[in-house]
């Protein structure tokens, strides 16, 4: 039977089939795509990119055959769909372009809900109802039954209902069996069926409110607790090399894993983006892995857990091709198609890859297999088609860097912001430099060095500086000098300092906000032009207005906040010098910021510990002088101080939430005036 489908397929014109197709219940689809197609840049953000995949057509017939609550299906290299049609009790046999081959199970099967064709074509059909898996030979015959183990490691209170099913070269079989939470059940088909135990279990998660919870209460209050069990997998997937790909919902960034035959999940960090409700997940040809959820949209990720595409959408009743209310299951064929089974409409939606997704498949395969040199090519055009693919820009700037091409690398790691890549290509970068100039760079610091001692000498010989001391002498008698330079003074003895702020009048208003001025524009060049390693902000994003009027909501709120709370606590210190203190704590930032800025320029990725550290000191040092300037300028005890801090942090969640309860009314009052205006410019109109 299969041998003359073939011939008929090898010579039926595809004119043919769609001629027949309205017939058949082919649907093909128009030429706009009904849903956009997505990515995920370097900084973690969805990106609209140029479509992916193109909604073939959609079959909700095989044949004559109607689906009936379909569960799942499968397709073979050789092209024939296997689908799991439960309402009707049998696995259906079909083409991927929807023509009837046969059926297989019935008078065994009782709801199949899940399906696989192993590499000898035996069928394994996963019967929840039936309590059992079953396994077909390529003609349907029924070869074994597979019930509930009869290990007592299984559990002897669990039951045996399977939902999904997998086959691994060996014949060993990975079973999802709902409800039970222990992890997909491994079965050996030695002696009839052979337990080997619980694979790729689930964590169960627990947040730190159950843990205090279970430490305090008693026996008998435990016991009453809701039961914190791992969840059981959605559904899972082979690969070509054994590797176990499951879905779980409601595990958050683990919600897709990559399992070695250990049990290992290999996407150890899980993903940035993830299905909120995946129902099924499929392994794709070039080491990437699919994952739909069950509104309608479909995730594909590379073999390190990264998105590389979502698409799709929910059908919204019009019923075009393309659109899915309720995903069932995924399968790929060797050509990269996939297909989704829609168990709602009973209805096969097929897509095939664009040209950009197979140049991108092709850069996958080669990328993966350690070919550098020939993924350029296929990388090349990809970038031509969209230079800001990220993944793209990382797969290349890693091929250059195996070509110890390191400042191309370089650039495309940071088009693509990839910190690692551009880190390793950094270090190489650095070393090939140093080798080069490290003769000149020793001569230029024994120089320096060597003429600041000769202009030492020569000035207590022949007092040379004594011009530009007596320039920097009087500047330094000027009053806004004085009391920007008392800052330094201030914060090497902070107790000192504090008194001359509380009984001298040091500080002010104007040099203060000197100091202040200073620490908002060295904030601000740091932020956009520090090193790539260590900036937070997308490159060419700017939003300078937000920067320094942060910076000053802050300030003001912290000097007014903590005078209204040293004023109620009998402080000594008025507003100005409250103001004083606080940017007088700002010096720590801003004489070692700019040592920090020159770092993060020098240092790669595994050296920012060093960074780390300053950026400790930093924020140390500068919350220390606050603290100490708090206490001393008022006068108060180490109590008094701590009390003072908690109420000032506190008036000032209430005086934002104040304002933000004035913002809400005046953005109504606003509306309701321009509601107002526009009615009554439209009644004069008429």
């Amino acid at each position: 039977m299969r041998t003359g489908i073939k011939r008929m397929r090898a010579i039926a014109p595809l004119i043919v089939l769609m001629l027949i197709a309205p017939l058949s219940g082919l649907a093909y689809a128009d030429s706009e795509t009904p849903y956009k197609t997505f990515t995920v840049d370097g900084y973690g953000r969805m990106r609209e990119t140029q479509t992916a995949y193109l909604p073939l057509y959609t079959f909700t017939r095989i044949g004559g055959e109607t689906l009936n609550l379909p569960a799942d299906l499968t397709v073979t290299d050789d092209g024939y769909l296997y689908v799991a049609d439960a309402g009707n009790s049998r696995i259906v046999i079909g083409t991927t372009e929807g023509e009837f081959v046969g059926t297989m199970g019935e008078g065994h099967l009782v709801n199949p809900r899940g399906v696989f064709v192993a590499d000898n074509k035996h069928v394994y059909v996963a019967d929840r109802d039936a309590e059992a898996v079953f396994e077909f030979d390529e003609n349907g015959a029924l070869l074994n039954r597979y019930t509930k183990p009869a290990s007592p490691l299984y559990g002897d209170t669990l039951s045996f209902l399977p939902i999904k099913v997998v086959v691994n070269k060996a014949g060993i079989m990975f079973i999802i069996c709902e409800s039970n939470t222990n992890g997909i059940v491994e079965i050996s088909p030695t002696a009839g069926g052979t337990f080997l135990g619980y694979f790729g279990t689930n964590f169960a998660a627990t947040d730190l409110r159950t843990i205090i919870y279970r430490a305090i209460l008693t026996d008998a209050q435990r016991a009453k607790m809701v039961g914190n069990i791992p969840a059981t997998p959605t559904n899972l997937a082979i690969d070509e090399d054994g590797l176990i790909y499951t879905v779980t919902r409601g595990d958050g960034a683990k919600t897709l894993k990559r399992l070695n035959i250990a049990g290992t999940n290999l996407f150890r960090d899980g993903a940035e983006w993830y299905a909120g409700s995946p129902t099924a997940v499929a392994a794709g040809n070039h080491d990437n892995v699919y994952v739909v959820e069950q509104p309608g949209f479909i995730w594909e990720y590379n073999n390190e857990g990264a998105t590389l595409f979502v698409f799709g959408a929910s059908d919204d009743g019009t019923q075009r091709v393309g659109l899915s209310s309720m995903i069932a299951s995924i399968t790929v064929d060797s050509n990269d198609c996939l297909y989704i089974l829609d168990g709602d409409q009973g209805r096969i939606q097929v897509y095939e890859p664009t040209e950009f997704t197979k140049l991108l498949h092709n850069a996958l395969c080669l990328y993966s297999k350690g070919r550098y040199t020939e993924s350029k090519e296929p990388l090349t055009k990809i970038l031509e088609m969209n230079s800001m693919f990220d993944y793209a820009n990382r797969a290349m700037g890693r091929a250059y860097y195996q070509e110890e091409n390191y400042e191309t690398a370089l650039r495309y790691a940071r088009l693509a912001k990839d910190y690692d890549g551009y880190s390793d290509a950094f270090w190489e970068i650095r070393n090939i430099w140093l080798k080069k100039n490290i003769v000149l760079l020793i001569f230029v610091i024994a120089g320096l060095w060597l003429a600041f001692r000769l202009i030492r000498f020569w000035d207590r010989k022949k007092n040379i500086l004594e011009k530009p001391r007596a320039v920097l002498g009087k500047l330094r008698e000027k009053p806004l000098i004085s009391n920007i330079l008392y800052a330094n003074y201030y914060m090497r003895h902070p107790i000192d300092g504090s008194y001359g702020i509380a009984a001298e009048g040091r500080g002010g208003w104007a040099a203060p906000s000197v100091i202040l001025g200073a620490f908002m524009l060295e904030y601000v060049v740091f932020k956009y032009l520090c090193g790539f390693l260590q900036k937070t902000v997308a490159e060419g994003s700017y939003d300078f207005f937000s920067d320094f009027g942060g910076i000053l909501a802050a300030m003001f709120a912290l000097t007014v906040c903590n005078y209204l709370v040293c004023t109620i606590n009998n402080g000594e210190a008025n507003i100005k010098k409250i103001y004083t203190y606080f940017c007088y704590s700002l010096m720590p930032y801003i004489l070692l910021v700019p040592v920090l800025f020159a770092l993060s320029h020098v240092l790669a990725a595994n050296e920012l510990f060093v960074s780390l550290l300053l950026r400790i000191v930093i924020y140390a040092w500068a919350l220390l002088l606050a603290v100490i300037g708090i206490k001393e300028v008022n006068n108060f005890t180490a109590g008094e101080t701590a009390k003072t801090i908690f109420l000032t942090f506190f008036t000032m969640l209430i005086m934002a939430l104040l304002c933000f309860i004035i913002y809400v009314l005046w953005a109504q009052v606003f509306e309701f005036v321009s509601s107002l205006v526009g009615e009554a410019v439209y009644r004069l109109g008429m």
